[in-house]
């Protein structure tokens, strides 16, 4: 079915939410409407539903469902590329603005939970530090609940998270994907084994990470009846790994907290690859109007290094 002829209307601008550019521009990196939610966390009635509100607005249609997602109109393909440069302007935006009226001052606190390895997020420090030394950075390591908490009450300009249930005023952007892995220590008897079957682990003593653990994880564990009586707890993984090392149990870990250089003698991974649980970690920020300069900063770099990964997922 062919599309409307786009009549054009000045006042389009006064009266369009901007968000909705966004999340159709999300559909088309995506190529469908439920990856654009998943990337987005939202709930795929609302994407689709932000869909026709744009449409509605510019009067044609911009792309056509099909059952391997969506393909852009002509239309669609113009409104998806004015939207790219409209976001990467706005990007930008802080960024000139600070070159403009010299160095940027003030203090930006990350909050974040425990074991996060991130190439991106270390690299962006080190640019906000030799860009805006100005800027003081602070990063305070504390449990999920803890972490979310913090931008609703104003302890923190960042978080660093998983979160099964997002909220409706924070933005959550996909910062990596962590997969966990079970782990013993040296000592234990399942050392060197790889077990294809975790219902054999049923009576194994375990360590488990409390109100930190992903539900991703605990589902997987819970499904297993793994740790049901834990042997251990610590919401920490630096004390997580601690316990698994020295023999408490064994226990989940993300595989970029038990795998480096230094523990690969020291822990034993249990599971085979394909079976591991996995989750995304978001960067979490309060509105864009609510934003400090020192957080837009930061959140425009670290952005600028994921889009030229394609994204964590």
């Amino acid at each position: 079915m062919a599309s409307k002829p786009f009549r054009a209307d000045p006042a389009l601008f006064q009266r369009i939410d901007l968000n909705l550019f966004k999340i159709f521009l999300e559909i088309s990196r995506a190529g469908g409407i439920g990856a654009a939610a998943r990337r987005l966390n939202l709930q795929q009635p609302a994407v689709s539903l932000a869909l026709k509100r744009l449409e509605g607005h510019l009067d044609t249609e911009l792309c056509i469902r099909g059952p391997r997602g969506v393909e852009l109109t002509p239309q669609g393909r113009i409104v998806a590329g004015f939207a790219e440069h409209l976001f990467q302007q706005m990007q930008a935006l802080p960024r000139a603005m600070a070159e403009v009226e010299g160095e940027v001052e003030g203090l930006l606190t990350i909050r974040s939970v425990s074991g996060v390895v991130s190439p991106e997020l270390d690299a962006t420090l080190d640019a906000m530090r030799r860009r805006h030394p100005r800027i003081r950075l602070r990063i305070d390591i504390a449990p999920r609940r803890i972490v979310v908490e913090a931008l609703l009450k104003d302890q923190a300009e960042v978080c660093i998270a998983f979160d099964s249930a997002p909220r409706a005023d924070l933005l959550y952007e996909p910062l990596m994907r962590e997969y966990q892995q079970l782990y013993c220590g040296r000592a234990h008897p399942l050392f060197g084994s790889c077990i294809t079957n975790p219902e054999t682990l049923a009576k194994e003593r375990f360590v488990v990470t409390g109100s930190d653990e992903p539900d991703d994880v605990r589902h997987f564990r819970l499904r297993y009846s793994l740790g049901v009586d834990p042997a251990g707890e610590a919401e920490n993984l630096e004390e997580a790994k601690r316990m698994i090392g020295v023999g408490v149990g064994i226990g989940f870990l993300p595989t970029a907290v038990a795998e480096d250089t230094a523990e690969r003698d020291a822990l034993w991974p249990i599971l085979p690859q394909a079976m591991l649980p996995n989750y995304l970690l978001y960067l979490i920020t309060r509105p864009e109007a609510e934003q400090t300069l020192p957080t837009q900063l930061f959140l425009a770099e670290i952005r600028r290094r994921l889009a030229a990964l394609g994204g964590p997922i």
